[in-house]
């Protein structure tokens, strides 16, 4: 897949469209459950996610072999759903559609009514809790415990430190934990990466 995916930007670097269309393909599910958990909107993260495939054609020239494309791509759509944030917060929109269930991942025992509705209850509270989080909180927490990255690819798409972002994860999730508590919510932060994919 690596050998075929450098081959495919390769050719999308030197303006192959049905080559990038390749890579399209290959990301399109990871930018848009990026770009999902940061708005928290199913139609505005197929935009973003359409707008961060654009502006990644258009950047190709910027891209540098040596990092990985996943990484790259995936720090094009984060900075483009902050981008967003900054804007609804600036209009004072809210924030209101859940987080559904994702039915790929439970077992037999879980698609049963019962836990179904156990389940989405409970992505529901970990969205709107990730809601509550600053911009850069959400998308460290986003991209460590959902997508798990590493801290140093986390550091290099938010153009800070490890150390920074070791800081903001900690911070995220102690006031997680915080707005929880004043909600009457149970404790959540250390359970966050399996609460909700």
């Amino acid at each position: 897949m690596l050998n075929e995916e450098q081959t495919w930007l390769e050719q999308a670097r030197q303006g192959d469209k049905i080559a990038f269309g390749k890579l399209i393909e290959a990301y399109q599910r990871p930018v848009y459950n990026l770009a999902y958990r940061m708005l928290n909107n199913s139609g505005e993260a197929e935009e973003a996610a359409q707008e961060a495939f654009i502006r990644a054609y258009t950047r190709l020239h910027t891209y540098k072999p040596n990092h990985k494309f996943s990484t790259w791509m995936l720090s094009i759509t984060s900075n483009y759903c902050i981008d967003l944030i900054r804007k609804r917060r600036a209009l004072l929109l809210s924030i209101d559609e859940p987080l559904p269930p994702h039915p790929a991942l439970m077992s037999d025992k879980q698609k049963g009514p019962e836990a179904q509705i156990m389940l989405s209850e409970q992505q529901e509270m970990v969205q709107s809790l990730l809601q509550e989080l600053q911009p850069d909180y959400r998308q460290a927490v986003v991209l460590r415990y959902w997508h798990e990255l590493s801290y140093e690819e986390i550091a290099d798409m938010m153009d800070t430190t490890v150390s920074a972002i070791k800081s903001r994860l900690f911070r995220a999730r102690r006031q997680l934990a915080e707005i929880g508590v004043a909600n009457g919510v149970s404790p959540v932060p250390m359970t966050l990466e399996r609460a909700a994919v």
